[in-house]
């Protein structure tokens, strides 16, 4: 068994660890703040995202369905059409396009 003085040093310096790489990224915050360069990341980054996204969900979808690659596609343009039409209601695109998909996938 361990000498208590040992264990208390152990707590002591993990607990100092845990606490400095919790404050460090608030003491790196406000500079960051002001650079360029996080904010052009800060703008480009989630349609990046969503573009990856959607493209491995298309790829995913046509690949297993192969046979149903216009419902794919017609509920993609669903989605697009009403996002741009709704003015850019995310949930009223997405809902619109996944209920066109499905009910493509289940009536015809």
């Amino acid at each position: 068994m361990p000498d208590l003085g040992y264990l208390v040093a152990a707590v002591a310096i993990g607990a100092t660890i845990t606490i400095a790489l919790r404050a460090l990224p608030f003491a790196i915050l406000k500079p960051l703040r002001r650079s360029k360069f996080v904010m052009t990341l800060g703008r480009w980054m989630p349609a990046g995202i969503l573009c990856i996204l959607a493209v491995v969900i298309l790829r995913d979808e046509l690949v297993a369905r192969s046979e149903h690659w216009w419902a794919v596609l017609v509920a993609t343009a669903v989605t697009v059409v009403v996002h741009l039409v709704g003015r850019r209601r995310a949930i009223l695109s997405v809902a619109a396009g996944t209920a066109c998909y499905i009910v493509l996938l289940n009536l015809v």
